[in-house]
């Protein structure tokens, strides 16, 4: 005799069964937040202690392109996420899409801001503190961004495979909060690194 299954009525279920994915979200973004708060204090304490050079006035040039790349996937992940909602997944799809691509060319502005800093400029982790300081810090930051480009693109995968639904839009919300989590943190990174010690 085949076991019976009772279904749930959607109205029926735990009000706190709702928010279970935005209150984990919120846990692991106030843990990573701590990490990231020792991070920018040592590299505050650390900041113009160097016994030897380069400084960061000497080598470091504000981002401000890929700056804007980054702040800007927050736009368009923000309306990737009412597209969803509405149940416009080729708005969705779209959307999501400029997501990647922005993080992409953050990314790629990153490493070639690398290249220059430690093939021209000489500035690596063991160089002196200040290169220490900065490649934990910002590569910190790094990880996370490519860590979000793994999420954002599987999730594109599963939308072109069909997979993605109006009902998965609580799920890509709460994918999205992470994502604005790493914009917040790089307004912090960029304040502290290329503009109060440089």
């Amino acid at each position: 005799m085949a076991a019976a299954t009772i279904a749930v009525p959607h109205h029926e279920l735990p009000p706190y069964a709702h928010y279970r994915g935005k209150v984990g979200m919120w846990c692991l973004i106030i843990a990573e937040s701590a990490i990231f708060s020792i991070f920018v204090v040592a590299y505050l304490y650390y900041a113009g202690k160097s016994l030897s050079g380069p400084t960061p006035a000497q080598v470091l040039d504000i981002p401000i392109f890929i700056s804007i790349c980054l702040f800007s996937s927050s736009l368009t992940i923000v309306l990737a996420e009412k597209a969803i909602h509405a149940g416009n997944i080729k708005r969705f799809g779209l959307c999501w899409f400029l997501t990647i691509v922005l993080g992409l060319i953050f990314l790629a502005g990153t490493g070639q801001e690398w290249y220059k800093l430690i093939y021209h400029d000489g500035l690596t982790i063991k160089t002196n503190l200040f290169g220490t300081t900065f490649y934990s810090l910002v590569g910190l930051h790094a990880s996370h961004v490519i860590i979000g480009e793994i999420g954002l693109i599987t999730i594109m995968l599963l939308t072109l495979a069909g997979a993605v639904k109006q009902e998965h839009s609580a799920r890509v919300s709460v994918f999205a909060m992470y994502w604005h989590f790493v914009d917040v943190v790089w307004v912090v990174v960029l304040s502290v690194v290329y503009f109060i010690t440089r």
